[in-house]
């Protein structure tokens, strides 16, 4: 008899219960998979087989015209003996290491003082935000008046410190800092993620340092710069991405309509060079390959950055060594 029962499974009861759980599970999922469904079929469409697809544009000869002719890895050997590939990487390459630690400085400089101001940091958040803002296009014509050589504000207040200005749109040595320089129009939406994390270290710690006789430097490395780490690291990581993808305010100002100024190489990215291949000259399958190749490169020092920030950045709980 105590076979039997052992041998006679779960009680009806239980059974009923578990089979009640998992059509509710089946409901849940058909549910969220509905509600989900736009995003997924936009995204499948829209980013999965472009993305997909490009993997073999990457291998054809394509001209949008004509059907893609399949020719193997000719594009990626044609991309590292083409002289203009390595011309825009090493234009961008030398444009983000600058920009990236200049941006972060600057987000951070601005991101103390607005930490200081007390009751008015409202009004300077809006304000050190507002030019995030801006259009691209518009701040690409923005920098080719106030950078111009002749009569540009930029040099005119130069001049009044007696300094001689120079030609920051048609001298090829001055056109990428001047480009640097105008990145830094944007860094209202770092100074705001800086400014939070600023806000969020205990003062606690600032306090014990003052009593073991710490000043602002010492109190800066110590805690400050340690405590926002995971902010910084942050802002590193994807002002790096932006930087490698530099586009728009040098296209607007260097290679728009009518724009023929000698000093186009000094400000030709690979962004910039990947978009004239794909849409000025209709070569879709070399783009292709370049925009793998840039892919390649933002992964890899991506990963790079990922394996570093296990030694410098500092988050909370975080019980290493």
């Amino acid at each position: 008899m105590t076979a039997l029962a052992a041998t006679a499974g779960p009680p009806a009861p239980t059974v009923d219960r578990e089979r009640g759980r998992r059509r509710a599970r089946r409901r849940n999922l058909r549910a969220a998979l509905l509600f989900l469904s736009p995003w997924l079929i936009g995204f499948a469409v829209f980013t999965a087989w472009p993305l997909i697809y490009s993997v073999y544009l990457s291998l054809t000869d394509y001209d949008v015209i004509n059907d893609p002719n399949f020719v193997g890895g000719a594009n990626y050997a044609e991309l590292f003996s083409d002289p203009k590939v390595a011309l825009a990487l090493g234009n961008t390459l030398f444009f983000t290491v600058v920009q990236v630690p200049l941006y972060v400085v600057v987000s951070l400089l601005l991101a103390l003082l607005l930490n200081r101001a007390g009751r008015s940091a409202g009004f300077f958040r809006t304000v050190f935000f507002l030019p995030k803002m801006t259009p691209p296009v518009a701040v690409g014509i923005l920098f080719l008046l106030l950078f111009n050589g002749q009569n540009g504000l930029f040099n005119t207040v130069l001049g009044w410190f007696g300094i001689d200005g120079p030609s920051w749109t048609t001298d090829a040595a001055w056109v990428k800092p001047g480009l640097i320089i105008m990145s830094l129009w944007t860094v209202g939406a770092s100074v705001i993620i800086l400014l939070a994390a600023l806000q969020a270290v205990p003062d606690e710690l600032y306090d014990s340092a003052k009593l073991d006789g710490a000043g602002f430097w010492r109190q800066s490395f110590s805690i400050t710069v340690p405590m926002i780490s995971p902010a910084l690291f942050f802002i590193i990581v994807v002002n790096t991405i932006a930087g490698l993808q530099t586009f728009d305010e040098a296209y607007t100002a260097f290679f728009g309509a009518g724009n023929t100024t000698y000093s186009n190489d000094a400000a030709l990215f690979y962004a910039i060079y990947l978009f004239q291949q794909a849409f000025e000259f209709l070569h879709m399958g070399y783009a292709s390959a370049m925009a793998w190749v840039l892919f390649a490169l933002i992964m890899a020092i991506t990963a790079v950055q990922i394996i570093v920030s296990r030694r410098v950045v500092y988050y909370e709980g975080d019980d290493r060594p």
